[in-house]
C-alpha cells in the first residue's frame, strides 16, 4: 500500500484545504528575501517562495492572529550567493547571522514569534548549508519547522517537527519533456538492464563504493562515473528497471526524484536520511532500500525482486508521481501541497501538545 493510512491522510489532506492559513512575513529585502533559484538543482526553494507569496494565494491569510503558522521566506541558497564569506569565522557567519537578525527584527515587531518560542513558524531551504545556516537561532533549530532539503538525522533533523523536502533538479525550470510522459506500463519495455547510475565518484562516501564495485563490470548493471556525450542520461533512466540513488555529500539526491518521473524503481544508498512525506507515504511500495554494506551483492539483490513485486513497485511509481510534480500554479497532491500537508500535520501536533487552536 503506497499511504501508510490512505483514510487518514485524505482526511487530514481535506482538513488542511477547508483550514490552514499561513501568515508570510514580509520583512527583508530581495534578494535574499521573498525569492529564491527557480531553476537548476535547488529549484523547489525557489518555486515554494514564489508559490507562497505570488501564486493564487489560497493559503495565505493577511491576518497573523487567523495564522496556523508563520513563513519566514528567506533563501539560505541565495545567502550562500550574496552573502557567504569562506574567511568568516564560526561566530561571525552570515548564514547564521542573517537568521538571527530575521528572528529578532520579527519577534520584536510582532507577538506570534514569543508565543510559541517559535514552534509555528517555518523556513523552507534546499541548500546543503541550510541546517548550519538555522544555527543563527537555537529556537530556529530546535523548535521551529525546518523544512529541508538536507534531512539527516545525524545533523540535527528532527522528524516530530521538521519536514523533509524532495530535491528536484530542474535544469531549465521545468520537467525534462522526455520525462514528462513516461512510457506505458503495458507491454515488455525495452529495458537495457537492470540498473543504472552516472554520477562523479568523488561526491561523498557512498558513491566510490558502488563504482568500486560495480563500474564498467556488468553489462545489467550500467554504472557509469560520467557519460559520453553522446548517451542520454534520461533515455537510461527511462529504460532500466531500477535507478541507482547514492548519497552524495549530503544525504539528499535529486536522483529520487528523477527516478519517480521516469517510473524507473529508486534503489535508496543513504544513511540517516527521513525520506520526504514519509510520514504518510510508505516508501517500500515504490523503492527499495539497499545497505551501504551490501553494495558488493546489488545485483543479487536487484535480481532476486521477484517480477510480480517489480510490477506493483512500478503501480506504486504510478500513485505517487503526482506528489513529486512542481506545477505552475500549484495544483492539489503536487508537492506544494505535499509539503504544505506535511507542515499541517506538524502544526497538528504542535497544538494538540500545547493545546493551541
Amino acid at each position: 500500500m503506497v499511504y501508510h493510512n490512505p483514510g487518514a491522510f485524505y482526511q487530514s489532506y481535506r482538513e488542511m484545504e477547508k483550514r490552514f492559513k499561513v501568515y508570510v512575513y514580509s520583512e527583508g529585502e530581495l534578494p535574499i528575501a521573498h525569492d529564491g533559484p527557480c531553476k537548476n538543482l535547488y529549484a523547489i526553494e525557489g518555486r515554494f517562495i514564489h508559490e507562497m507569496e505570488q501564486g493564487p494565494g489560497k493559503f495565505r491569510t493577511k491576518d497573523g492572529e487567523s495564522a496556523h503558522v508563520y513563513f519566514m521566506p528567506f533563501s539560505v541558497t541565495w545567502m550562500v550567493k550574496y552573502l557567504y564569506n569562506p574567511n568568516s569565522n564560526f561566530d561571525k557567519n552570515p548564514l547564521r547571522r542573517y537568521v538571527a537578525d530575521y528572528v529578532n527584527l520579527v519577534s520584536n515587531r510582532y507577538p506570534f514569534w514569543n508565543r510559541t518560542n517559535g514552534a509555528d513558524h517555518f523556513m523552507v531551504a534546499c541548500h546543503d548549508w541550510a541546517p548550519q545556516a538555522t544555527e543563527g537561532n537555537p529556537l530556529v533549530y530546535n523548535t521551529s519547522i525546518r523544512v529541508l532539503c538536507n534531512a539527516n538525522t545525524t545533523e540535527g533533523f528532527n522528524p516530530e517537527k521538521d519536514v523533509s523536502l524532495p530535491e528536484i533538479h530542474l535544469l531549465t525550470g521545468d520537467i525534462p519533456n522526455e520525462l514528462v510522459t513516461p512510457p506505458p506500463l503495458d507491454g515488455p519495455p525495452p529495458y537495457r538492464g537492470l540498473g543504472f547510475f552516472a554520477g562523479g565518484g568523488d561526491h561523498g562516501p557512498i558513491r566510490p563504493v558502488l563504482l568500486k564495485h560495480w563500474k564498467g563490470r556488468d553489462e545489467e548493471l550500467q554504472v557509469h562515473e560520467y557519460l559520453p556525450k553522446n548517451m542520454s542520461y534520461h533515455s537510461f533512466m527511462l529504460n532500466s528497471k531500477f535507478c541507482l540513488c547514492p548519497s552524495g555529500y549530503e544525504v539528499a539526491s535529486p536522483r529520487v526524484v528523477e527516478a519517480i518521473y521516469a517510473e524507473c524503481v529508486p534503489v535508496i544508498m543513504s544513511e540517516n536520511y527521513v525520506l520526504p512525506f514519509s510520514d504518510v507515504l510508505n516508501w517500500d511500495a515504490f523503492s527499495i532500500k539497499v545497505e551501504v554494506s551490501d553494495i558488493p551483492r546489488l545485483k543479487e539483490i536487484l535480481s532476486a525482486v521477484w517480477e510480480e513485486k517489480y510490477r506493483k513497485l512500478k503501480e506504486g511509481l504510478q500513485v505517487v508521481r503526482k506528489h513529486f510534480v512542481l506545477n505552475q500554479p500549484a495544483q492539489r497532491f503536487d508537492v506544494f501541497h505535499m509539503i504544505l500537508h506535511s507542515i499541517w500535520l506538524r502544526r497538528i501536533n504542535f497544538g494538540v501538545v500545547h493545546n493551541v487552536a
